[in-house]
């Protein structure tokens, strides 16, 4: 056995010693102060770290009889209201039919349900219960769509007529790629109650998104699937300047502004007596709250009337803002999710378009819009749901109801447009769609593959022959 003492400094070094030069032993530090175990009622109580809070457990007192779960109580009021309106002869008339009200009354006693018993979801404002009834009713919105899944659509069109008499009548197919030329007076005649239903529209995106450029993508990807669908859809066909000028330039971008700036409005922030101070953005609001205790005042600590009636107003806004960042392209999974939100936002936005047109119902018809409030009530939590399954695994351990049944309820609408539509739109899809659907699906794939793909090829290889090369010394 030969000693390495007459080794040169400059002999090769083998692996065993440079992991002893480079990468020297680390000491596990000792539980404790000095190795003597320190035990929780050993703590100097005078010391202010003792006296911390978590955020999340601090609750405002003046309204803290708003959160106390009242379930028997609930249910004494909800049987109370059903006997009087069943037993009584003040509200309906024997004699009369009372399967409506029947009806009216099963939706109210499941939605009473839904308040009292159904998970909290991401949102406390202005209360969990408002937002377990949105819950609820997106499940009886699904339960409904699950039925009419199993009719056909004559009978579909039929029971329509059960929510409104007038329904079950053939509407004109309007279009508006007429008078194209680019006039003001084209211009100022395309103008109509629409234009405010889009920026309206686009205001309530801005708000579920939180993203500018997200909600310029699905702005603009909207206007293509408007262009792929025209031929079955004749209120599909726009003008140019209608697509481009009127649609994505002034409403969309319109409506995406001041849902942004709503979003990230800054916060005013007040002194003890109540009086304005300055303002401040969520983002900074979110990261000095994140480093510094604070104490949010409540209604009893308020002074003066219009301090206290800020803080009643305060209920109705969002608790914490949380800032969106999608960032489609840091990673392989990051990038599939925001093309199946896109891929989910597009077919939740043109549903309604073809279930119109397949009940024969009009655009401002009360069913059609308070399918679009309910997707946007439901989307805010679903969507806030989603951004934390992907950005926070640790916290959000499984994907949540709200995002979970939304996504059922948008699936299912395309089911059972899908299967009323056998007959309908006999129109086959223009050949340039085709083509151009195709190569729109090829760069989707082609992207990640070389994005995401490649670089990963790259480092697998690469570690691959760094192992090669060890073992090689090894054997040497």
């Amino acid at each position: 056995m030969t000693s390495r003492v007459d080794e040169s400094p400059t002999s090769p070094v083998g692996e065993s010693d440079a992991d002893a030069l480079f990468s020297p032993p680390e000491f596990e530090p000792e539980p404790g102060l000095n190795g003597t175990p320190v035990r929780w009622y050993d703590a100097d109580r005078t010391e202010s770290y003792t006296r911390i809070a978590p955020f999340q457990e601090r609750h405002d007192t003046s309204v803290e009889f708003f959160y106390k779960p009242i379930t028997l109580t609930a249910l004494g009021f909800g049987l109370a209201a059903l006997a009087y309106v069943a037993m009584t002869q003040d509200v309906l008339e024997e004699g009369r039919d009372k399967r409506r009200v029947g009806a009216y009354a099963a939706v109210v006693s499941f939605l009473m349900f839904s308040m009292i018993q159904f998970r909290d979801g991401p949102f406390i404002r202005p209360h969990p219960a408002f937002w377990r009834a949105v819950l609820g009713i997106n499940l009886l919105y699904e339960l409904a769509l699950v039925f009419l899944l199993f009719q056909d659509l004559n009978s579909a069109r039929q029971m329509m007529t059960l929510l409104d008499p007038s329904l079950n009548r053939p509407l004109p197919e309007k279009s508006y790629a007429e008078f194209c030329e680019l006039t003001p007076q084209n211009i100022w005649g395309a103008i109509d109650i629409f234009c405010l239903a889009h920026a309206l529209g686009w205001f309530g995106k801005a708000m579920v998104l939180r993203d500018y450029w997200f909600c310029w993508i699905l702005s603009i990807a909207f206007e293509f699937a408007e262009y792929s669908l025209q031929h079955q859809l004749a209120n599909f066909a726009e003008c140019w300047w209608d697509h481009w000028i009127l649609d994505v330039l002034v409403c969309n971008w319109l409506g995406t502004y001041l849902g942004e700036s709503q979003s990230h409005e800054d916060m005013p922030v007040f002194g003890s007596k109540g009086e304005l101070l300055h303002f401040v953005s969520p983002a900074g609001a979110i990261s000095k709250c994140a480093f510094q205790p604070y104490e949010w005042r409540g209604l009893r600590q308020t002074r003066g009337l219009r301090s206290k009636a800020r803080r009643v107003l305060s209920q109705f806004s969002p608790h914490d803002w949380t800032a969106f960042k999608w960032e489609g392209t840091a990673s392989c999974l990051h990038y599939f999710i925001v093309v199946l939100l896109l891929a989910v936002f597009l077919a939740a936005e043109l549903n309604p378009f073809y279930l119109k047109s397949l009940l024969w119902m009009e655009p401002d018809h009360p069913i059609v819009i308070l399918r679009l409030a309910g997707v946007f009530l439901c989307a805010l939590p679903a969507v806030r749901e989603l951004y934390l399954y992907i950005n926070n695994p640790k916290r959000a351990k499984r994907m949540g109801q709200h995002v979970w049944l939304l996504l059922a309820t948008i699936l299912t609408e395309l089911l059972v447009i899908t299967k009323w539509s056998k007959g309908q739109f006999t129109e086959p899809l223009p050949r340039h769609i085709q083509w151009a659907w195709a190569i729109g699906g090829i760069l989707l794939v082609l992207y990640p593959a070389f994005r995401f793909g490649v670089p990963s090829i790259r480092r697998y290889v690469g570690k691959q022959k760094r192992k090669g090369k060890g073992k090689g010394k090894k054997v040497r």
